[in-house]
């Protein structure tokens, strides 16, 4: 399907089921934060899921991918940005279950109903709000800053709209680890799984991936790490399998524990 493109706006190749999303180095542009989210976290083959942070509806357009039936809302503040991700499901035909909402996530819950999903997915803001000059782009400012939104507000949002047993997934910096599961256990997401994701072997890691069950039992599993470049600066074969469609989530990511974790909680 055609749609129309605004100044700046291009078209890219998401490289995975022939699938195509508009971006804009001035708005938005996803990065690879987004991908390892949307290929880390335990997607049902049904139900309810909700992308919170959502951007130009990059995490829900992968998403489907690895659910045959499950329906998936997006949900952005930024109005450009909700737009820019309403024409991309436009763009891949994906409107009989794929819905981007422009709304507050404060607020979400009021809008789609608290209780009934059955993931929620978020790649949050990673700054709190400067002191002193923050970036003049009104867009790159906010996805980079908590102005619309703190670390608690995504939390808490989350926890609202997640059924018993609906899960949590959030991708972020580890420096900000233990604010986060002290939040999720604060709003009865039990941490659950957790992947550190490292530049290449021997340095820090840049990113923590973490899912978490609603009202779930004490247990967290700390996931073998994730080197994303090999040695030359190629991606590691994980992620070029991920990137184009041979997997379709991350392989120790997607484990899954001996006990149903459904009826472990």
């Amino acid at each position: 399907m055609q749609v129309a493109l605004h100044e700046t706006e291009r078209i890219d190749d998401l490289l995975t089921h022939d699938l195509k999303i508009i971006q804009s180095e001035e708005v938005f542009a996803f990065s690879l934060d987004a991908v390892l989210l949307a290929r880390f976290c335990t997607v049902p083959p049904r139900g309810k899921i909700v992308d919170l942070c959502s951007g130009n509806g990059v995490i829900p357009l992968l998403l489907s991918t690895r659910t045959p039936a499950a329906e998936i809302w997006g949900v952005e503040i930024q109005e450009r940005l909700a737009g820019m991700g309403k024409r991309n499901i436009e763009l891949n035909g994906l409107q009989d279950r794929l819905h981007m909402v422009h709304a507050d996530l404060k607020q979400i819950h009021r809008t789609l109903g608290a209780s009934g999903y059955d993931l929620v997915t978020v790649n949050p803001p990673y700054l709190p709000v400067p002191a002193g000059e923050q970036n003049r782009n009104e867009h790159v400012a906010a996805a980079r800053h908590e102005l619309f939104c703190t670390l608690e507000d995504v939390v808490a949002s989350s926890a609202k709209l997640l059924k018993t047993g609906g899960k949590m997934a959030m991708v972020h910096r580890p420096n900000r680890l233990v604010d986060i599961c002290t939040l999720m256990r604060q709003y009865r997401v039990e941490p659950k799984r957790v992947r550190f994701v490292h530049p290449r072997q021997g340095e820090e890691a840049m990113m923590v991936l973490i899912e978490g069950i609603r009202d779930g039992k004490a247990d967290m599993r700390t996931l073998p790490p994730l080197f994303v470049h090999e040695e030359g600066g190629r991606y590691c074969g994980e992620l070029h399998a991920v990137f184009y469609g041979e997997k379709s989530e991350l392989e120790a990511g997607g484990q899954k524990s001996p006990e149903n974790e459904r009826n472990r909680g």
